[in-house]
């Protein structure tokens, strides 16, 4: 599955959008790139009067006065230009961070189920790659096409009012740079939307390798995804060739009109100056013109160029937000705290069910220990009765109104998940734990860490609870990790918690120990252990046997060892293990 890619009216009416809620600040950024422009208009003008001033004859003092107005015109372009630049800056940096919280909240808020059939490669795509693409036209773009296009404007309307019989010269090349950008860019968008997709794909590859090294140099899958790699780079660098063939067409085009246009105002001036009708002077400013609208053009065609690369970008960023729901809160309150799974079905594929049709009532504070082979559909039950996915049978309800029913803000105070992923954010530990609870004191912290048996190593070390962990900070061990986890898990104090081998990466011995801690914690809230460690339902209040998709046993775990079924036969193997 590929996410969503917004088409050209969508991603045009989000950017009219976005420069509306800052048009204050875009408009007053035009107004000073228009003075600019103006000022950078009086040096020409004033040469060509020069030219003609000093072949009619003039005085010592008229050259300077005109030499001091074009110094002050060239003072005043440099002063408001840099103006005009700095703020151009913070307008981009400005509109960009709306951007990033905008994109940023949409992403937290994909469906789960979405963002796992989509894969990472692509979702990552879209959050590095494609969002540095928009960043740097965000950043220089805007303000730089701003300032080509109003310069342009200005000069070639200076230039007609000045000299109109002579202008015209200045679009000879014009033929050649429109058929040359129009070829361009009825080309760019897919070969640039194409080069995305290739860059997703290696990013895919990439991650899944480095995430699965353990599994792949077990399985010595080595050879078999650097062949991967390799054929995703060379589809991602014939992507690139594609791209850079269509600037080696548009770049000579471009080039080719600022050499004739230049060339042709100065034999076409020089033609009506011989017959009287214009004066060199004139003739001169119009050739300083065109020479002056050399870099403006040149920055229109460059950014139009990366203007068409964010383009892609954008429409794949925006493509993100048109991600529909799976679920919409119907405002129904809970009566009650019980959970109660009725005929629940799931399938990932369609028509491919791994629930068939599950029964299950949670009773409020019991301890549920799920258990069954690999691959029997414990996790996906797990998933269910945490409201990650929507069943596609049946339903999972507490106080009776379905979990899907219920706001995000709702279902995660009432049900939380904790599987045996976890993710270290950058920054202190009381930042990775205050996510779970932002206004905690660093007391309740501390409880929370003593309650998953971690106080002891945070305070060993450098820092305590304030030292830096994530990438560039203090390594934690994946059982340290799957601790802070576990912490977020006693602050955020839910009312049911499904924990899916939340212990897996702990020694057994460890684990034993956490989540007996765990137990006396969370007292009265209602557990579902997703586990592989035997002893975990041994101390549950009941145990729920998963098989091919449906639970076979449910009971105590004494009742279900005298039965001598499925569970009788999982305790003596683990037992002698």
């Amino acid at each position: 599955m590929k996410l969503p890619i917004a088409d050209a009216r969508t991603t045009w009416d989000y950017t009219r959008r976005l420069l509306l809620t800052h048009r204050r600040e875009f408009l007053l950024i035009a107004a000073m790139t228009m003075l600019s422009a103006v000022a950078g208009l009086v040096g020409p003008w004033l040469l060509g009067r020069l030219v003609d001033d000093v072949r009619s004859g003039t005085t010592a003092d008229h050259v300077r006065d005109l030499v001091l107005i074009a110094v002050a015109a060239t003072l005043l372009r440099g002063v408001v230009q840099k103006i005009a630049q700095q703020r151009a800056m913070v307008f981009g940096e400005t509109v960009f961070a709306a951007m990033r919280e905008e994109f940023l909240d949409t992403v937290t808020a994909l469906p789960l189920s979405t963002v796992e059939r989509a894969g990472t490669g692509d979702l990552v795509a879209r959050t590095t790659n494609d969002v540095a693409k928009i960043q740097n036209a965000v950043r220089f773009g805007v303000p730089q096409l701003t300032v080509a296009v109003v310069t342009i404007v200005l000069t070639v309307a200076a230039s007609v009012v000045m000299a109109p019989l002579v202008a015209p010269a200045m679009f000879v090349g014009l033929p050649l740079l429109i058929a040359a950008v129009r070829w361009y860019l009825r080309r760019a968008p897919e070969a640039y939307q194409r080069s995305s997709a290739t860059y997703a794909d290696l990013n895919g590859t990439i991650t899944e390798s480095v995430e699965g090294v353990r599994t792949v140099d077990a399985l010595e899958l080595g050879g078999r995804r650097n062949d991967r790699s390799d054929a995703d780079i060379a589809a991602a660098y014939r992507a690139e060739v594609r791209t850079l063939n269509l600037r080696s067409v548009l770049f000579p085009g471009v080039d080719g009109t600022f050499v004739i246009a230049p060339i042709a105002v100065l034999v076409w001036g020089a033609f009506l100056a011989s017959q009287g009708r214009v004066s060199i002077g004139v003739v001169t400013a119009l050739v300083m013109y065109t020479f002056q609208l050399t870099g403006p053009v040149w920055n229109l065609v460059y950014w139009l160029d990366e203007m068409s690369v964010a383009a892609v970008s954008l429409a794949r960023i925006i493509g993100v937000r048109l991600v529909p729901t799976d679920r919409v809160a119907s405002g129904a309150a809970p009566s009650s705290g019980e959970v109660a799974a009725t005929g629940v079905r799931y399938a990932y594929r369609e028509g491919v069910d791994v629930l068939h049709g599950i029964d299950l009532d949670l009773r409020p504070g019991e301890r549920l220990a799920i258990v069954g082979p690999s691959g029997a559909g414990k996790s996906t039950l797990g998933r269910m009765l945490a409201g990650i996915h929507p069943p596609t049978g049946g339903s999972v309800t507490v106080g009776g109104v379905p979990l899907v029913d219920l706001p995000l803000e709702e279902l995660r105070r009432r049900v939380a998940l904790v599987t045996q992923e976890h993710h270290v954010f950058v920054g202190s530990i009381a930042d990775n734990l205050r996510l779970a609870d932002v206004g905690a004191s660093e007391e309740r912290l501390r409880d929370a860490l003593a309650a998953v048996d971690a106080l002891g190593w945070v305070d060993e070390l450098a820092d305590g609870i304030r030292t830096e962990v994530g990438s560039g900070g203090a390594p934690l061990t994946p059982a340290q990790a799957q601790q802070i986890a576990l912490a977020r898990l006693v602050l955020l104090d839910p009312d049911v918690l499904v924990l899916d081998e939340a212990t897996s990466l702990l020694d057994p011995r460890a684990a034993r120990h956490l989540e007996r801690s765990l137990a006396a914690v969370l007292h009265g809230r209602t557990v579902v252990a997703i586990a592989h460690r035997l002893h975990t339902a041994h101390d549950a209040d009941r145990v729920a046997v998963v098989e091919d998709g449906r639970i076979t046993e449910l009971g105590p775990h004494d009742e279900l060892v005298a039965a001598g079924g499925s569970y009788a036969a999982l305790w003596q193997s683990w037992q002698h293990e």
